[in-house]
């Protein structure tokens, strides 16, 4: 590793989670020190920019097996990858490419992708490559998810008839995933080893359902592939209406059209049951509230209700999850945040 290397990369408190940044070397540095980091990290490509004199760019990679979920921002440029490249180093993956900002142009399999904010595509690191990341002058914003080909259960390389195509991430499940993508950085900090292995089960999983779905092969996927997806959809859904006050077994099987007792049977593996993953997330959300000094105007009972317990309810629930009570949580935090208070 060089002395560029060492200083700029960060580690956020997380095993598995790093921060690369341009920030810690020289500048005339930067552009050719960033070229070679994405030449390790993801591919080896050849990058423009008339931005090199003063480039700049930094990323988040969030390890878990089988994935890696990086999310990158960078100062305008194009990449291309040779045949000539591919030749010399080729990690045979997929990487699903989420844009998060300027829109970027993506040709791959003479098939072109120009995808806005919040589109999506897969491209290959074994077929050549052009990438236009120059809109205006304004900083790229992207989130690329590494897929090693043998990860992906669709056999014969059929995966490659999706190269270049955008994705439509409006409904379904590539919607759950471009949120997901998006997210798991920022839900990786301060994650356990544990945690981020599941967090990157529950990606894969989703990333094949989506690209099977595409291909009209949904029925190809292994089954349990098929049941981690349905669990992911039925998760995001349940931490997406946790201030419903009805969201129980029975409506989250209909809207997912199952019935209940095949939604209770998708979590006997779990941990915990459907009520008792509703009743924790509620009381988790009650305890991120509780511990905002820009929540304090609101009363402990509004806490509950907001989030769809009864006020009578979240003590004992409370104390029983973090052996505390709501009061205490909320006195502990408003003294943290009084810089009067004696140390």
């Amino acid at each position: 590793m060089t002395v560029h290397e060492e200083a700029s990369w960060q580690v956020p408190g997380t095993a598995g989670s790093s921060v690369v940044s341009s920030d810690g070397v020289p500048a005339p540095d930067r552009f050719g020190w960033w070229a070679e980091m994405v030449g390790r990290q993801v591919m080896p490509v050849s990058i423009r920019s008339a931005h090199s004199a003063r480039f700049s760019g930094a990323a988040q990679a969030v390890e878990a097996p089988h994935t890696q979920v990086t999310a990158f921002g960078f100062s305008p440029m194009t990449a291309r990858r040779s045949a000539v490249q591919i030749r010399r180093h080729d990690p045979e993956c997929y990487y699903l490419v989420l844009v998060r900002g300027t829109p970027i142009r993506l040709e791959q399999s003479r098939r072109t992708a120009c995808l806005e904010a919040g589109g999506m595509t897969l491209f290959s690191t074994s077929h050549p490559l052009d990438c236009d990341f120059t809109d205006a002058g304004r900083r790229t914003r992207l989130t690329l998810m590494r897929l090693p080909r043998g990860t992906l259960p669709l056999a014969g390389g059929r995966a490659d008839r999706l190269l270049g195509e955008p994705v439509c991430t409006r409904t379904g499940p590539a919607s759950l995933l471009a949120s997901y993508l998006a997210q798991l950085p920022r839900a990786a900090r301060g994650s356990s080893p544990g945690h981020l292995a599941r967090l990157g089960a529950i990606g894969v999983d989703l990333a094949s359902t989506v690209l099977a779905a595409v291909l009209d092969a949904h029925g190809t996927l292994p089954a349990a592939t098929r049941k981690a997806a349905l669990l992911a959809r039925v998760r995001v859904f349940i931490d997406h209406h946790l201030a419903d006050p009805a969201l129980r077994p029975a409506a989250i099987a209909a809207h997912h059209h199952i019935s209940v007792r095949a939604l209770h049977e998708l979590f006997r593996d779990e941990p915990e049951s459907v009520a008792s993953t509703i009743r924790r997330r509620r009381l988790e959300r009650c305890h991120a509230d509780l511990a905002d000094p820009a929540l304090r105007h609101r009363t402990i009972g509004e806490t509950a209700v907001r989030w769809g317990l009864r006020p009578g309810d979240l003590s004992r629930a409370f104390r029983a999850l973090y052996d505390t009570t709501p009061q205490e949580v909320r006195t502990q935090a408003r003294d943290a945040d009084d810089p009067r208070a004696p140390c």
